[in-house]
Order: C-alpha cells, then structure tokens, then sequence
C-alpha cells in the first residue's frame, strides 16, 4: 500500500497560482490512477484531476482549463498545478492512489492527509 504526503497549500489571493504536490512512498508507475480530489466545508469530496498510468488526464468541469495534474516517475510524485485560483477554489485538496481501475471507482485506495488550499483577498 502507497503512503502519500500532500504539500503546497497555503493562502493566495483571486488569480494566483499555486502547484500541489503528492509524494508517493514509492513507485507510482505500476499505479493506476492518480487523482487529486478537494473537499470544501459542508460540501461533499469530489474528484477534480486524475491520470491513469498512460499517462492520459482528466478534469472537473469547475477545474478544467486552469488546474493541470502532472506526474514525476523519477521522483514518485504527482503534481497539481492550480491557476487562476477562485474563492471557490478554497478546499482542504487530498491526493489518491488507487492500484486497479475498480479502486479508483470506489474511491479506495491510498489517501493522504490532506492540504489546505485558500483562495481570498
């Protein structure tokens, strides 16, 4: 089971950028999916980004066209660069590993702690 660690958040103001990253204990290339999801207060967890070990990517409608996941084999991390940042944006972002396609549906897997994001002026 992968161990993952989430780093980068912090306090930005509306149009910022910030980039996230995941830290995997170990190699993530065997890994399905890797995804970044995002829980806002009182609002439920959803999935934002997501790359499958392909290599090929996908977006939330609310993210698509500003937030871009990237991976580091080399050094077992994914990444979540975050542009053009919203109030909106504001959630605690948490990184996902899930080994097998069904994993990832389910949303199981390796989870790690979490980063807070906040995006106000």
């Amino acid at each position: 089971q992968v161990q993952l660690v989430e780093s980068g958040g912090g306090l930005v103001q509306p149009g910022e950028s910030l980039r996230l990253s995941c830290a995997a204990s170990g190699s993530i290339d065997s890994i399905y999916a890797m995804a970044w999801n995002r829980q806002a207060p009182g609002k439920q967890r959803e999935p934002i980004a997501v790359i499958t070990s392909d290599g090929k990517t996908n977006y939330a409608d609310s993210v698509k066209g500003r937030f871009t996941i990237s991976r580091d084999k080399a050094k077992n991390t994914v990444y979540l660069q975050m542009n053009s940042l919203k109030p909106e944006d504001t959630a605690v972002y948490y990184c996902n590993a899930a080994a097998r396609r069904m994993d990832y549906v389910a949303g199981s897997g390796s989870w790690g702690q979490g980063t807070q994001v906040t995006v106000s002026s």
